[in-house]
Parts: structure tokens; sequence; C-alpha cells
């Protein structure tokens, strides 16, 4: 987001603003208010006699609040503003935007304030593709107090409700406006509330407001509860010491609740395109996050296991025993037009679920959760050896059934252009990328200690380690390219092997299924100055024939890829 945008969240919704509070959408900037997966508001103006307000400060109090410190214009520097505004403004489903104009004068004052408000109630992926409606928008004024905001297309309606606790002197279709006399160091002041309904889900806002300006998030777990429960850091380092907290706290903004879940949290993988259950992404989450929030873990992996894949849907991409990719409510999932409900197209999640549920083993023990989900276990390891194994060579490859909609690359560099050769030139499907290997013989040795201590089915395990030791020996043979001393990226529909140097082989490292002989030249390349850049390790090597320092995958540094490599590293 650009750095003039603010954003403020409460699970899957969250309002992206300018530093005055302000939302004014339009193609190069995500502005609105999105819950569900649409946007409820597209517009939401803060006047004073008719021109915007100028910024003295905006403070990030909370993930879910944050404040606003504004003047008007006075139209010149040697007049100083006798007026000051301050808006507070608390997310949860929706959001509650307490208003207050302070008159700095000995003299009264007339103040005309308008809140302008309007919504496209544009579907997530209409907002990131600029597509046209299908349906019709409409506006009404319901009372005195209320204005709704209304988007219908057959069966599916949406509407937001935008109400204030003082009576409007005009309220249109519009927005509201407020003819205000204000004492000689008096104030006004205001709640407005903004309400979406999404079918039969309607926004709650759950905040316990003790006085004007100050609320408390009225949720299961507080934040101070969650940060309390994560373990006590005792350093003398300072700076880490704030990066401890502030990284609890982001990752708690990060929870997300799904509807067929109630209750449960889960990590979704970030602002403003993906507050929601993301498999991939919330799996490495949670699996970096174990020591700090083993909960997530859990709760990740039964949610994924109540959605893992039980028939071959192609327009879904969508197989017995697949973990999902992306879950969508939106507009366009509705009817049909998007296959995210959910899609299955990612190859990592199901060798990645397998992962995260030995992981979560061990630093548990919670051999129940292990029992529960034994049955998802077993059908995660079918996949991989049927559909995943499409070419029958003991690899895991990828290819789209859904040639229209479903992604192309289904790995986590996911960008169509993200699996290249050296030279830049373009693989093809199917491809069997080289981390994916590395993510099954992790998953295949885990699962046999699993299943010789849990289940007690020691011919599984026994099957298991062998698969694992064939692979590891296969994959150091098939991908390792003698001339560059290190592994492709790929192997393509036609046999070759993707040549690029990328982030992906620190990847291996983590999974275990490097050769000893082959260790020391990748942790080479890895840190070297092609692959290093000294804020971390890039997506792509600089120098190969695809490399973009500001490519979505093939030359920028990645948070989670370089967690990954750190632990490989480690290892």
């Amino acid at each position: 987001m650009a750095r003039d945008t603010l954003a403020i969240l409460d699970g899957s919704t969250f309002v992206v603003s300018d530093r005055r509070g302000d939302i004014d959408a339009d193609p190069d900037q995500p502005h609105g208010l999105f819950f569900r997966d649409t946007r409820f508001l597209s517009r939401w103006r803060l006047t004073v006699g008719g021109r915007p307000l100028d910024i003295l400060s905006t403070d990030d109090v909370d993930y879910f609040s944050a404040q606003f410190f504004l003047v008007p214009p006075t139209g010149t520097i040697y007049r100083n503003p006798s007026l000051s505004v301050i808006r507070w403004r608390f997310v949860s489903e929706g959001f509650h935007e307490d208003l207050l104009v302070m008159n700095h004068s000995p003299e009264p004052v007339t103040v005309d304030l308008r809140l302008e408000a309007g919504s496209d109630f544009a579907d997530l992926f209409e907002v990131k593709d600029a597509l046209q409606k299908a349906g019709t928008t409409y506006a009404e004024v319901r009372d005195a107090f209320t204005l709704v905001l209304g988007y219908r297309r057959e069966d599916f309606v949406r509407e937001t409700a935008i109400s204030s606790s003082a009576e409007p002197d005009d309220l249109s279709e519009t927005g509201m406006g407020f003819a205000v006399e204000i004492e000689p160091r008096g104030r006004w002041q205001t709640c407005i509330e903004v309400v979406p309904t999404a079918g039969e889900h309607a926004g709650t806002l759950k905040y316990d407001h003790d006085s004007f300006g100050h609320a408390h998030p009225n949720m299961a777990q507080s934040l101070e509860d969650w940060v309390e429960g994560a373990p006590a850091l005792e350093t003398d380092w300072d700076d880490l010491r704030h990066a401890y907290a502030k990284s609890l706290v982001d990752l708690a903004a990060l929870r997300f609740y799904p509807d067929f879940a109630p209750g449960q949290s889960v990590p979704a993988a970030g602002l403003p395109w993906f507050m929601t259950l993301f498999g991939r992404d919330s799996l490495m989450t949670s699996y970096q996050a174990l020591p700090f929030a083993p909960e997530l873990a859990t709760t990740t992996l039964r949610v994924l296991a109540a959605k893992q894949g039980a028939k071959q849907d192609d327009f879904r991409d969508e197989e017995p025993g697949r973990i999902l990719h992306e879950l969508r409510v939106g507009e366009l999932t509705h009817f049909g037009e998007r296959p995210h409900s959910p899609y299955y197209g990612t190859a990592d999640a199901t060798p990645l679920w397998l992962v995260l549920l030995e992981e979560a083993y061990r630093w548990t023990g919670d051999a129940g959760l292990v029992t529960e989900l034994e049955p998802n276990a077993r059908a995660a390891l079918e996949w991989i050896d049927t559909y995943g194994n499409r070419r029958g060579d003991g690899f895991l490859w990828f290819e789209r059934r859904n040639t229209e909609t479903g992604l192309e690359n289904q790995c986590w560099k996911d960008s169509w252009n993200s699996i290249l050769f050296a030279d830049g030139s373009m693989s093809a499907l199917p491809r069997a990328t080289c981390e994916l290997q590395g993510y099954v013989y992790d998953a295949k040795a885990r699962i046999a200690g699993l299943a010789r201590e849990v289940w007690g089915d020691a011919a599984l395990a026994e099957r298991l380690e062998a698969q694992a030791a064939e692979l590891k020996a296969r994959f150091n043979d098939a991908f390792w390219i003698p001339d560059r001393g290190c592994f492709a990226l790929a192997l393509d529909g036609e046999g070759r092997q993707v040549d690029s140097l990328t982030s992906n082989i620190g990847h291996l490292l983590w999974s275990g299924i490097v050769d000893d002989d082959k260790v020391d030249a990748i942790a080479e390349h890895l840190l070297g100055e092609r692959l290093f850049s000294g804020w971390g390790v890039r997506t792509m090597a600089e120098g190969e024939g695809g490399y973009n320092p500001i490519e979505y995958h093939n030359g920028t540094v990645w948070p989670h890829d370089n967690g990954f490599i750190a632990l490989g590293l480690a290892r």
C-alpha cells in the first residue's frame, strides 16, 4: 500500500483510508471498508465548509483503531485555524467513528460539517482487476438518523447502514450534513456507526465504549490476553524486545475467523488482498509461530482438514485429499465466476499440512489431535502419491485443470512468470518445482514417525521411510546441475531442468532433502552476492534472465521465504 494510506482491521474486516481518515477509492488506491470479500464503502469524505481537512497527525493506536487530528485549512500561512477536528475510528465488523469538533476561539462559530458516503460494492476480485459490476446499486434514507447504501444482483444483496447519534440537518442519498453552532471554547460531537450486511451475515460492532473516543475490543480473546499468553521475553537488547512485542500484535491482527469454524482463529495471508483462509500462508505462518502461539497451528490444521478436497472438480482444481488454496465468499464466487468456494489450486499446501501436523505434535505433545486427524493425513498422503505424482516418477507435479481462472503456477511463487530459465525464457507445464519435492520428503519422513508412535501402523511407517529415501536419492540426481553447483528451480513438462538460481534452494535445506556433499554449495549461493541483498535473500539471483528487483517473485525479498531459508541454514 502507498505510504499515505492507513489500514486498520479486525478479522476479515478492514478499512483502508488516507492519513486524514477519508476513503476515496480509485484504480490505484484500494481504499474502502471491506467485509466478507466486498467493499462496503468506496467513499467516506469529511469536509468543513465544503473543503477537505488538513492533517496535524495520525496515530495508529491499535491494529483495530486509529485517531486522526485534523484542522480546516485557512488558505494562508499567516492565519492559524481556530477549529480542530478529531476522528476516532474502531473497526470490527464495520466501524464506529467518534467525531469531535472543538472551537478554540473566544467567539461562537457556525460549522458546516459534511460526511459524503458512497459504495460501489465491488467484489475484491473486481477491485484488483478493475471489473465492471453486473448488478444495481441503490441508496435510501431509512429514518431521520440513517442512510442505507445497497446493491442487488438476483439473490445477492449487500447493504451498508450509516447512522449518527446526532440528528443530521441534511440527510440524503450521498451522505449527511450538520450545521453546528459551537460556543466559545466549546465542542460538538457525534458517533457514527457503519454496519455492513452481507446476506444473512450482519456486521456487529463489538466494542464496549466507556467514554467518548475510547473503546475496548469485546472479543473472545482480547489483545492483552493474546500477548500475555505468549512466552515472556527477557533480554537487554531493546530492539529485540520491541520487535517481539510488535510481532505478537501484528500476528494478532492477522487472526481470521472462518464462518464454518466459530470461535476458531487462523492466520490470514495479509492486507489488503488476502484477509481470508489461505492454505499455504496459514500453514507457513502457523509453523513459524508454533513456539509463541501454538493454538494457531491446532486450529489451522482442523479448519483446513474440514475443507479437504473430497471429489474431482476441474473448475476448482479440487481432488480427493487435497488441501485448499484460497476461500472467498464474494459476489464473483457466489455466481461461479471465480472458483474460490474454495479453490484448491496449490501443490504445496497438502505436504505442508502434513509437516505442520507433525511439528505441532513435537511442540504440544497432543496425540489426540494426531489421532483425530489421521484420516485427513492418510488422504493427504494418497493425494501426493496419485494426483500429485501425475507422471508416475515419484515427483510432485502441478498443472491446472481450470485453464481460464485457475493458477498456472501452483507453488508458493504462484505468479504466471515465476518459473523461468536462466536466460529468462518460459518453462513448460506441467512443472515440478524443487521445494515441493523437499516438502514431500519432509512430510513422509515426519508422518512415518507419527504412524509408528501414535497410530501404531509400523507398515505405513516403513513404507513412508522407504519412499522418502528413494525420493531423496532421485531428487539429488534429477535436479542437481553440476555446472552451476546448485539445484534446478524445477523440472518442466518437456523434461528440462529449469536452471535459474532462486531462493527455493533454501527451502531444500530446511526440508532436509539435500545430500551432505551439496549443502555447502547451497549455503554459499544463498549468502553470495547474487542472491543475498543485504536485506535478505532475493527470490531470484541478480544476473538471471528474469531478474527484476521489484518483480513479485523474480528478485524481491520475502520475509516468510527468508524465515525458512534461515531455518535451513541453521539446520
